[in-house]
């Protein structure tokens, strides 16, 4: 069920479990322990310099000799095109390269002729049929549930899913709000032939997020994350704060972006995440911390993935033989 499907294949990877691109987290040694763990690692390019981009991918090769992946958002915030020269770079020791936020047909070909799979994160059935169209080897469904910046249309995983798959040959990973192997099933059930794991991730003794943002995934629940940047168009969530309340009341007094950059900017992002100021800044979670009791290795928060996932698979046949009586 969880092995041998068409995203282990196209990645060269045991499980279909791909680390999301989380800015300022997705460094090089967090990579190598999910693909260690036989997951796809991903070297992130938010929050890292081309210079300390190129420098993460290599600590990724010197610790793990499978299969990597790096994420580059399409972005208008930071020049691209120094970013896909270090991937032009680095091709040989990467599989695969992860597309978000902006247009990515322009780089499907480019990357497909450095001989890299390529995945597309979309939020609509619309744009999945356009990275089809454009080459893409998967698309990666994200959900509004997802922690970080997603699609403006504010759908949900599990409506996005099946209008997604029902309309696409090529394979589909679920993203946004997974963090138990039920959670993971249901995808599955639903269409996927993988997942993307992001804030899960976070909260590992590989992770190089500050202790006091693992803590404040661990501590919370269902109720603990909240979006901000809607008054300028945008979706991004994140883990309330007092911070976070400030972002807020800047935004319902209707203030212009230029008003609100320095509160949302990727330096707040970093305050928080890598320096543990959460007094002065903001950080992202999806809307699965609730699931998240503790921070373990990551070889074996993607074994117990895949232990729950089996097993709710088998609780679920049992279910399904009392309803249908057989």
């Amino acid at each position: 069920m969880f092995t041998n499907n068409r995203v282990t294949q196209l990645l060269g990877i045991q499980y279909p479990i791909i680390e999301g691109g989380m800015a300022h987290i997705g460094d090089g040694q967090l990579a190598a322990a999910v693909t260690n763990a036989g997951g796809l690692g991903q070297v992130a390019v938010s929050g890292f310099s081309p210079r300390k981009f190129q420098e993460e991918i290599n600590i990724a090769t010197s610790l793990t000799k499978g299969s990597l992946g790096v994420n580059i958002p399409i972005s208008n915030f930071f020049n691209t095109k120094d970013y896909f020269s270090v991937i032009e770079q680095e091709k040989d020791k990467i599989k695969a390269v992860s597309l978000s936020s902006g247009d990515p047909r322009p780089h499907i070909p480019v990357l497909k002729e450095m001989g890299l799979r390529v995945l597309v994160v979309v939020g609509s059935v619309q744009h999945a049929l356009k990275a089809e169209e454009a080459g893409a080897d998967i698309v990666i469904c994200e959900g509004f549930e997802a922690g970080g910046r997603n699609s403006p249309l504010e759908l949900t995983l599990f409506s996005l899913i099946p209008a997604i798959e029902d309309k696409l040959s090529i394979p589909v990973v679920a993203a946004g709000g997974l963090s138990s192997g039920k959670g993971i099933l249901g995808a599955i059930a639903l269409g996927a032939e993988g997942v993307q794991i992001g804030t899960r991730f976070i909260a590992t003794i590989e992770s190089r997020a500050h202790d006091s943002y693992k803590q404040e995934l661990v501590l919370s629940n269902e109720e603990s994350t909240t979006v901000v940047e809607r008054s300028i168009g945008g979706i991004n969530r994140v883990i309330k704060s007092e911070f976070v309340e400030k972002i807020k009341q800047v935004e319902e007094n209707q203030s212009s972006f230029q008003e609100l950059y320095p509160y949302i900017n990727g330096q707040r992002n970093r305050m928080a995440a890598i320096d543990g100021i959460l007094s002065e800044g903001w950080v992202h979670a999806g809307q699965g911390t609730a699931l998240i009791s503790n921070i373990d290795t990551t070889k074996n928060v993607i074994d117990e993935m895949v232990q729950k996932t089996v097993e709710a698979f088998e609780q679920m046949e049992e279910k399904m033989k009392a309803v249908t009586n057989k």
